[in-house]
């Protein structure tokens, strides 16, 4: 199969989980054998890849989202937040496995979270799955992928993305085991500071710790290193510019999950209209700050002309 040229590739292909995210609201987390009272629950969709594909889609890509569910009750709250999302599944349901869930506790005060990801059908994606899904990442310009299903599965989408000249975005979270061959796979790789210490070896506190992570990346093969880092912005560090990008500020902080996918999802989808890697860093930026004012993952998505706004104010 020859390489797809860019301009009939378009939008966003993303592979990862969908999970129905159960939180709970309370002053603290119980300790083993402990029972205590919260002050909220909601439930919602959630799974990094399903986040990212809904921050894209809101942002203005078009969007197939590569995967697996289960047939069961949140399985259906995945297809019909997809299909009010305008995105499309590649996404086969088994009856061997429950859909993924997640068990998030937020601190009622500060939003801080924990959670447990159990990913029930996403954990038995393999590159067959992936190898049957050829033909999205193939039509997509950008492809992004986690490691919230198994790292093999990724491995196979960027090799497929690399192969058909789409761009790849590898962000992994969470920070497991995966082969150094996915390295050279990734023109970008988007790890937040625990992520990019745990892999690097290096204690990612300061913007300059950032930049020595970003040389390990660099050294391993990828493109292009694109730190997240909390309130204290975002570092996009190949081997041409190393630029900080200070944090944009849309509102109170209310709940910081789902910042790290707002941030992908939003960086993909200016990426596949052809923005450069700055300003693509930039646009998912103001993704990620509009997102942690609003409680929940995929429905704090802000829409594109939010986004726009935002970075209106922020150039003014």
């Amino acid at each position: 199969m020859g390489t797809a040229s860019s301009h009939q590739q378009r939008g966003v292909a993303v592979l990862g989980i969908f999970v129905a995210d159960l939180a709970f609201r309370a002053a603290d987390l119980p300790g083993v054998g402990q029972t205590i009272a919260g002050s909220g629950f909601a439930m919602g969709p959630g799974g990094k890849g399903s986040n990212q594909s809904v921050a894209a889609a809101r942002a203005g890509a078009q969007v197939t989202f590569i995967s697996k569910l289960g047939q069961d009750a949140f399985g259906a709250n995945a297809l019909a937040l997809w299909a009010e999302e305008g995105i499309t599944p590649r996404v086969p349901q088994v009856t061997t496995q429950p859909t993924g869930a997640a068990f998030i506790y937020v601190h009622e005060v500060t939003g801080a979270n924990a959670i447990i990801v159990v990913p029930g059908a996403a954990a038995l994606i393999d590159s067959a799955d992936v190898d049957a899904a050829a033909d999205a990442i193939r039509g997509a310009r950008v492809f992004v992928t986690q490691l919230e299903q198994p790292a093999g599965a990724a491995q196979r989408g960027l090799e497929l993305a690399r192969a058909a000249g789409t761009v790849t975005v590898f962000n992994p979270a969470p920070a497991l085991p995966f082969d150094d061959a996915v390295y050279p796979l990734c023109d970008f790789i988007t790890p937040n500071e625990h992520e990019a210490a745990a892999l690097s070896g290096i204690a990612v506190e300061t913007v300059e710790d950032a930049r020595r992570a970003g040389d390990f990346f660099l050294s391993k093969g990828v493109g292009c290193a694109l730190i997240t880092l909390g309130d204290k912005g975002a570092l996009l560090h190949s081997a041409s510019e190393s630029v900080h990008l200070p944090v944009f500020h849309a509102g109170a902080v209310k709940e910081t999950a789902g910042a790290g996918d707002a941030f992908n999802g939003g960086f993909a989808a200016a990426l596949a209209e052809g923005a450069s890697p700055l300003e693509a860093a930039r646009f998912g930026s103001a993704v990620a700050a509009i997102s942690v004012t609003r409680a929940g993952t995929a429905p704090s998505m802000p829409t594109r002309a939010e986004v726009d706004a935002l970075l209106g104010r922020a150039a003014a």
